[in-house]
């Protein structure tokens, strides 16, 4: 298919990619990007990492230069997003009232932060994070030091937005309700890794502890009060408690929903000539047989490929092992793998937590289902390897820092 209009409801990563590869791959048709926000399309890890440390600047966050849309014939929506759409008629109305005919939709509306109704959430001075005026608003907030945040959440944005606000000489609290940081996400023991990485730089943790209540004098938050009692001083509040998949569009027309929109392999929803990717995409992985929603920049990119290429007729599927990377203070951490797979599992490791410098590897049964490197790059090649051809390992020779990991894997 090289005519017709294709419209792609949401602005983020998925959408711009889902575009760029529409084009790449031929397609001369119309095409429409409708973005809630007023901003191009731009990346998302970079606001809680590079940009908000100050090493990047705004021109490294846009997925693509916004020249690219004009000069590709893509029409750029900032600030009017798809409101509703009507699969059977296939036509979209947009905020401002028009409606919009298509041949193809692509839903890719993202997540948005989850809301906690706390007695005092809209004083100045507390917010969520997700967009980039979130980022730049903390960034300002942050950079001359000397403020006092309390974060609630300690999942990986919390974890990274404290890292960062200690890095510009900030007091921060922590509050979550694990035991331990991330143990959910990677377990008991590497959550104490990176629990014991930010009280090593002077981060406080209450755990496990929620937020009661935001205290506040003229108007701006002054302490969180927390379940058990203890009121903590603090200029700034971040509510970093997760994030909702954005369903509303695709359930007001009728989509199936099942945390998130259900799609296929290829991110075909319900109705046909409409698909989903990115955040708001729960869709079945040909390796496990079941569905997974990420929320991982790398699944948007991919998906937004697969989408692109799935819209046009090919014959395309997600089937990447799912992909996320983090920074915090002096430790760089990437993860490969498939975390409902490695849930309950406990890792097996290689080489030393106490040098910062290991290898963690999840197995089901003798295969390989998810590993996290920190400060070991350029390894996540090899173990995506490991885990989609299900090598069976010996887990002595996975543990052992003298053999390398492409002996591991088979000839071929």
């Amino acid at each position: 298919m090289d005519t017709g209009h294709f419209v792609i409801a949401g602005g983020g990563l998925a959408g711009a990619t889902a575009a760029r590869t529409l084009r790449s791959e031929g397609f001369t048709g119309t095409i429409t990007i409708a973005c809630a926000e007023a901003q191009v399309p731009y990346l998302r890890p970079p606001l809680s990492k590079e940009f908000l440390l100050g090493k990047d600047g705004e021109d490294k966050v846009p997925v693509v230069p916004q020249d690219w849309y004009a000069e590709n014939g893509v029409d750029l929506l900032l600030g009017n997003p798809v409101v509703a759409a009507d699969p059977q008629a296939h036509t979209v109305r947009l905020g401002s009232g028009k409606e919009l005919e298509y041949t193809k939709l692509l839903i890719a509306t993202g997540a948005r932060p989850r809301k906690l109704p706390l007695p005092g959430s809209e004083l100045g001075g507390v917010g969520t994070f997700r967009t980039m005026e979130d980022s730049r608003r903390l960034k300002a907030a942050l950079s001359d030091g000397g403020r006092r945040l309390v974060m609630v959440g300690s999942g990986w944005i919390g974890m990274e937005l404290a890292a960062a606000a200690r890095s510009y000489g900030n007091e921060v609290t922590l509050l979550g309700l694990e035991d331990i940081p991330l143990s959910t996400a990677i377990g008991p023991e590497l959550g104490a890794f990176f629990r014991g990485l930010h009280e090593s730089h002077g981060v406080k943790f209450r755990l496990p502890a929620s937020a009661k209540e935001i205290k506040g004098s003229g108007g701006r938050a002054s302490a969180v009060v927390t379940d058990a009692g203890e009121e903590i001083p603090a200029d700034l509040v971040v509510i970093a408690a997760g994030v909702m998949p954005d369903t509303t569009l695709a359930g007001n027309a009728g989509l199936t929903l099942d945390d998130g929109i259900v799609v296929d392999a290829s991110l075909r929803t319900s109705s046909p000539d409409v698909f989903a990717a990115g955040d708001v995409a729960n869709a079945l992985h040909p390796f496990t047989g079941q569905h997974h929603r990420s929320e991982h920049w790398y699944n948007a990119l991919m998906g937004g490929k697969v989408a692109a290429k799935a819209m046009l007729g090919q014959d395309a599927e997600l089937d990447m092992v799912p992909y996320f990377y983090t920074d915090q203070f002096d430790v760089a951490m990437e993860y490969s793998g498939f975390p409902s797979m490695a849930a309950g599992q406990t890792p097996v490791l290689r080489g030393s937590m106490d040098e910062k410098s290991f290898l963690a590897f999840w197995l089901e049964g003798n295969a390989v289902v998810a590993g996290m490197s920190i400060n070991r790059p350029k390894v996540h090649k090899t173990i995506k390897a490991l885990i989609s051809r299900r090598v069976p390992v010996d887990s002595a020779r996975l543990t052992d820092p003298e053999v390398p990991l492409e002996e591991l894997l088979p000839e071929g």
